[in-house]
């Protein structure tokens, strides 16, 4: 695993209307350096304590859910552990500490689900999470820029060669902002995304049906700590007097069935 780190948070920023400057370098809070200092002495659930006590009176950091990542996994929590690396993700897509002490740990978890999704779907996604919203927007204004100036030279030079790489130049850069802009969609789409869930439970049983399996003909499959699904839909269900929430999940694309929402959690 990593050691622990201080990174800077960037803000989220929405396509190009919404494209803002880098903040400032921060002197570290108090509460942070109190808590890395009981990580360092080996007190994770004290640690943990603490890093979520900072998330919510500071506000989220990818820093910060990378540390309490670490602090999960070393209290053995596989899943928080996922979920928190992905939130760091989530703020910063080019954390590479966080990237790959989340594919450590889900080298180590139990469940190898089949193929998720499409080729094609899931080679966009992991273009879209190689950078942030907003410097995928801020490449985007570049090109748009970049096309303006092309524009220019198209129109007013007298040179020929000019306004030639000015006309070519500016169908290849304005092409280039229309990527850019769907990839910074497609980036703050992923960040906010609601429906993806990871089991935070020692193992669980899905049902056929919204409601825990009456007898094994119920029983779809047993999953583990650290299994990523997606959340399609959503019921309350009344067994004997109780009332609880279920979650039909995909695990793959040859796998769909309903999970007890108190056996996951939404990254």
């Amino acid at each position: 695993m990593k050691k622990m780190k201080h990174l800077i948070y960037i803000p989220f920023v929405f396509l190009l209307a919404c494209i803002g400057t880098l903040p400032s370098h921060a002197e570290e809070s108090p509460l942070i350096e109190q808590a890395d200092s009981v990580y360092n002495a080996d007190n994770f659930q004290q640690a943990a304590d603490m890093y979520l006590n900072v998330i919510q009176t500071e506000g989220p950091s990818a820093k910060l859910y990378y540390n309490l990542g670490n602090t999960y996994y070393r209290l053995g929590q596989m899943g928080n552990a996922i979920i928190s690396y992905e939130r760091a993700l989530r703020l910063d897509p080019s954390d590479k500490d966080a990237r790959n002490n989340l594919a450590f740990v889900n080298a180590r978890i139990t469940d190898r689900p089949g193929e998720r999704g499409t080729f094609l779907g899931n080679a966009l996604d992991a273009i879209s999470s190689y950078m942030h919203s907003n410097a995928w927007a801020w490449i985007a204004f570049v090109c748009f820029v970049l096309t303006l100036s092309g524009l220019l030279a198209y129109l007013f030079s007298q040179n020929i060669a000019i306004r030639k790489t000015g006309f070519f130049g500016g169908i290849i850069t304005i092409l280039g902002c229309c990527v850019c802009l769907f990839f910074s969609y497609r980036s703050a789409t992923i960040a906010i995304a609601d429906n993806v869930a990871v089991i935070t439970v020692p193992s669980t049983i899905l049902s056929t049906t919204p409601r825990v399996p009456q007898d094994r003909s119920q029983e779809a499959m047993l999953l583990h700590e650290g299994t990523r699904v997606t959340i399609l839909d959503s019921v309350r269900s009344t067994t004997d007097s109780i009332n609880a929430l279920w979650y039909d999940v995909q695990v793959d694309n040859a796998h769909r069935a309903w999970i007890n929402a108190a056996a996951v959690r939404k990254i």
